[in-house]
């Protein structure tokens, strides 16, 4: 390779860099980029790995140069020492504590600050997630506020590429890899809030797709009457959660708000007197009096490695983010018999089906019956937005549907759409449940192995009410729109 030197490529070689971690970690730069080719400096033999990375990345024929060791070092002196003055947020390839401070404005880094804005503007409107993504046209931001996605921005497709390389450093993850999904955590201080933010990176046919879930790690979470429940509900969930062992779940689908349930139950089951240990994919509230595992899958911590050791440290209660496999489920049913009050979740249409999905797994029903003490099902309804809310008729089908489930109502509600709401007509979202809490007669039932549909119409006949029924009624008090109820709760 031809020796040249890095001063002859100034400025270029100081604009549109790679990533200050990849410079040092390869000991290459690049030096100048046109139209039909890359420029790259280096210090010693490129391997084929990190060769196939940069024809990948720039889609461009690559050229090798060889520079000066000293020189090279001396360039990154420079440029650290500036990133480490200048731009605490760059710093994050140098320190892993320093703090990641999106509001800082970085006056020479138009690709920062415009990652930044999107953060802040999501963050200010308190959104669940974040989605990036790019088609043949253009880049598009995408909120997902109150349950529902909308485009909040529609940038040149060119800008793409700089917003995936920029959350990629902030996630600590490969820029160079475009082939391949990629996961990450950022940690962000806006004000005096941090955020926890889950990154995921698929490969789509135009570029990528990105999506980030933030979790503000300082907000005061729900406690248990702030839920949705109500009335008789409340109080047997309350039941349930008072006993000494078994196993209670909770179900619903992702983003149904079966972790806040959770977190709002080990809240009041806090005490000095019990020992509590969770077990989370992530952890998204801090509670004290808790102890807290994070799982990382990357290093075996699994839910059933980390339970498996939990069950040694002489807990009261156990929660377990999810039973996901026949593993977790048999180390949660044996928690539960020999002692522990064991929390967890499963993906299920409702409260009943729980018991059909841990057979599917391999439970056998006589277990089942044993340590199964109750089941949760829930899902989110949008509020209607209190400031713009007013009474509507009531249209055919919404009274037909009412009176399906022995309902009638007067009048309905609605929101108008205000400046609070955004002209949506909604604001908030709160629980609409299903719950069962077991007895005899029902772990005889789920013990003989009886098909789901007849515990099912055994349950209503004992008094459970469907999901559909406490949404209606939410419904006819105000709380949500009859609409809402159908989208999540379909029979």
């Amino acid at each position: 390779m031809v020796r040249v030197s890095i001063e002859g490529f100034k400025p270029e070689v100081d604009r549109d860099q790679y990533p200050i971690e990849f410079v040092k970690t390869h000991s290459l730069l690049k030096l100048k980029e046109t139209r039909d080719s890359v420029t790259v400096g280096t210090c010693s033999p490129v391997s084929a790995v990190v060769m196939e990375e940069l024809k990948n990345y720039h889609g461009k024929k690559i050229r090798f140069f060889l520079v000066d060791k000293s020189e090279l070092s001396a360039w990154l002196g420079s440029r650290l020492s500036d990133i480490t003055l200048r731009s605490p947020s760059e710093a994050v390839y140098l320190n892993h504590h320093t703090r990641l401070l999106i509001d800082k404005l970085e006056t020479d880094a138009p690709t920062v600050n415009l990652v930044n804005s999107i953060l802040i503007e999501g963050i200010r409107r308190e959104v669940s997630d974040i989605h990036i993504e790019v088609d043949a046209e253009a880049t598009v931001v995408r909120y997902r506020i109150d349950g529902q996605l909308q485009t909040i921005h529609r940038l040149t497709q060119e800008r793409f590429n700089g917003i995936s390389s920029r959350i990629k450093v902030m996630a600590n993850l490969n820029i160079m890899e475009r082939r391949l999904p990629q996961d990450g955590r950022i940690t962000v201080h806006l004000d005096s809030d941090v955020f926890d933010i889950r990154v995921s990176i698929i490969p789509i046919v135009d570029g990528e797709s990105i999506v980030l879930r933030l979790f503000n790690k300082k907000r005061k979470p729900l406690n248990i009457d702030q839920l949705g429940l109500q009335g008789d509900a409340l109080i047997r969930m309350k039941s349930l959660y008072h006993r000494t062992q078994g196993l209670v779940l909770v179900t619903g689908p992702t983003g149904s708000g079966k972790t806040t349930t959770l977190n709002a139950v080990l809240r009041e089951l806090r005490s000095e007197s019990l020992k509590i240990v969770s077990i989370e994919d992530p952890v998204e509230y801090i509670t004290d009096g808790v102890d807290q595992i994070q799982t990382n899958e990357k290093i075996g911590l699994t839910f059933d490695t980390i339970l498996k050791r939990v069950l040694r440290q002489d807990p009261n209660i156990i929660m377990v983010g999810e039973i996901r496999d026949l593993q977790t489920a048999e180390l949660a049913v044996r928690a539960a018999l020999t002692g522990h009050l064991v929390f967890s979740t499963l993906h299920t249409k409702d409260s009943v089906s729980v018991v059909t999905r841990l057979k599917n797994m391999g439970i056998e029903g006589y277990l089942i019956s044993a340590v199964l003490k109750g089941a949760l099902a829930q899902r989110l309804v949008r509020k209607i937005c209190d400031k713009c809310r007013v009474k509507k008729k009531i249209g055919h089908a919404e009274r037909m549907l009412l009176r399906r489930y022995g309902l009638d109502a007067d009048f309905l509600f609605q929101g108008k759409g205000c400046e609070r709401c955004n002209g949506t007509g909604f604001n908030g979202r709160t629980g609409i449940f299903e719950l069962f809490v077991s007895n005899e007669e029902i772990e005889a039932i789920i013990a003989s192995d009886r098909r789901e549909y007849e515990v099912r119409e055994f349950l209503l006949l004992r008094g459970m009410e469907r999901l559909v029924i406490d949404g209606l009624k939410k419904a006819c008090s105000g709380v949500t729109t009859v609409g809402e109820v159908e989208r999540v709760a379909e029979e």
